[in-house]
């Protein structure tokens, strides 16, 4: 293939927007204005590319995405806002990603990424890397979503909650709450089912570290403690010294909006 981008015919490309080398550009795409899209990127066809959008490498969009169009919200009133989106990301079917809403805000997508059909990512999202979003899976405006997470099919976010790295999130759930990272939060509402073993063997996670978190998963949701008393406990007993203890730890001493508390609660 060409290093030069290759543009079906039929395809519509803004003459500010920006396709890098090697990239194909599908049948009925449109590419809008302050879109740039990096090198060896796939859109498959039908694909609508809306700015100002910067987009990485080695993306691939299936037929009928439409990425970076204004947002949802109805207090946005075409303020410039921007979407950033890294590299070797999948958007399958009729993905929707929205820009952001206040000005100059950004709603921003990490990389290695695989969005499933119908999933939808609303303004002002932070999604890390290495995550897959099941069919229909749906962060509301201003959610925070770490690396590695799996969100499954039909599952929702509330705005402004927060999911940890490494998190699980069941099919049909209903996030209203913080889900702590390393975690399985299912049900509607959502309600924590223990740590994501799993995801532990298959990210390598240290026996000993694994062993700690579920420790301080004991100590944190056990019910014998408040949350206070709890994080308390497990830095006087130095368990914050394991690298993944104290991310879990800090995840939910900055919780705004609180956390989905275990099933044994």
């Amino acid at each position: 293939m060409s290093d030069a981008p290759q543009l079906h015919s039929t395809a519509i490309v803004d003459p500010s927007a920006s396709v890098g080398a090697g990239s194909y550009v599908g049948p009925y795409c449109i590419v809008g204005a302050g879109v740039t899209l990096g090198p060896r990127c796939l859109l498959q066809g039908h694909v609508v590319l809306d700015g100002p959008t910067r987009v990485g490498s080695d993306n691939v969009f299936y037929a009928f995405t439409s990425i970076g169009q204004r947002s949802q919200d109805l207090k946005y009133a075409g303020e410039p806002t921007h979407l950033e989106i890294g590299d070797g990301n999948t958007f399958r079917e009729f993905v929707t990603v929205h820009r952001g809403t206040a000005p100059n805000s950004a709603t921003r997508i990490g990389s290695r990424n695989h969005f499933l059909s119908y999933a939808h990512i609303a303004h002002d999202c932070r999604v890390g890397d290495e995550v897959v979003f099941s069919n229909n899976g749906t962060l509301g405006g201003h959610v925070e979503c770490g690396s590695q997470v799996t969100l499954g099919g039909l599952a929702a976010a509330h705005q402004f909650c927060r999911i940890g790295r490494m998190a699980m999130i069941g099919g049909m759930s209903k996030i209203v709450q913080d889900v702590p990272p390393f975690c399985i939060a299912d049900g509607n509402p959502a309600r924590l089912r223990g740590l994501n073993a799993v995801g532990f063997k298959r990210r390598g996670v240290p026996a000993e570290s694994v062993r700690a978190l579920r420790q301080a998963y004991e100590i944190l949701f056990g019910g014998e403690w408040n949350t206070q008393q709890a994080l308390d406990r497990l830095r006087e007993e130095g368990r914050d010294r394991v690298p993944e203890v104290k991310e879990l730890m800090d995840f939910i001493a900055s919780t705004q909006r609180g956390i989905v508390r275990a099933e044994m609660d």
